[in-house]
């Protein structure tokens, strides 16, 4: 017996036998499970896990209509498939991640603590490759050991400090919204309370 996907040809024992029938749902069902596609580790390049990755993504991370992370994983995917898009993704090891960070860094365009987020986003694209056996495990736990950017120790940029906004800007806004809003604004400025403490607030 034998099934052919995506033209490759997969034998599964003599013809007709509960084990050929057994083998086949098991091949067919790991087909299945991966999109319809042949599972192949010793092929699939960068390029090809960034797209699949992207395709799970488009429809995990989504809310109301919305891919959510969809700016955080653009980018970790574009300098991914910048750098070693050709690559075999199995190759993709904790040397080609620092190198892809250095590039990061080399850009100028972000800060130390967003490019440590990217580079999370990178270890979660391996993961997720790892769970769909289109890498070997090896490759997710190089990644892993891999620590972040330490404020001090690196080229990275800091991130501006994040300053209260002026007083004649607030003062500024209050006649423009609705009394209750206003009263929260004059709160939030009298005791430092986040935005969702302020709405949460009750008589009680």
């Amino acid at each position: 017996a034998v099934v052919t996907l995506d033209g490759r040809d997969y034998y599964l024992g003599p013809h007709g036998t509960k084990a050929s029938k057994r083998e086949y749902d098991r091949v067919v069902g790991e087909w299945q499970a991966n999109g319809r596609r042949v599972q192949d580790q010793d092929s699939i390049t960068v390029t090809e896990l960034a797209a699949a990755y992207w395709k799970f993504a488009k429809d995990y991370y989504r809310k109301d209509g919305r891919v959510t992370q969809d700016w955080h994983i653009k980018t970790t995917l574009q300098y991914l498939k910048r750098l070693y898009g050709h690559t075999p993704a199995r190759d993709f090891g904790p040397l080609a991640f620092k190198a892809v960070r250095f590039a990061m860094i080399s850009d100028g365009r972000f800060c130390r603590r967003y490019i440590n987020a990217l580079g999370g986003w990178i270890k979660r694209v391996f993961k997720w490759a790892t769970e769909n056996e289109l890498v070997p495990p090896s490759v997710y736990h190089g990644l892993q050991a891999v620590s972040g950017l330490k404020k001090g120790r690196c080229e990275a940029r800091e991130s501006e400090p994040v300053k209260p906004v002026p007083e004649e800007f607030v003062e500024a806004v209050l006649p423009h919204v609705s009394e209750q809003v206003a009263a929260m604004i004059r709160l939030q400025t009298l005791t430092g309370m986040r935005p969702g403490e302020v709405v949460i607030m009750r008589g009680c």
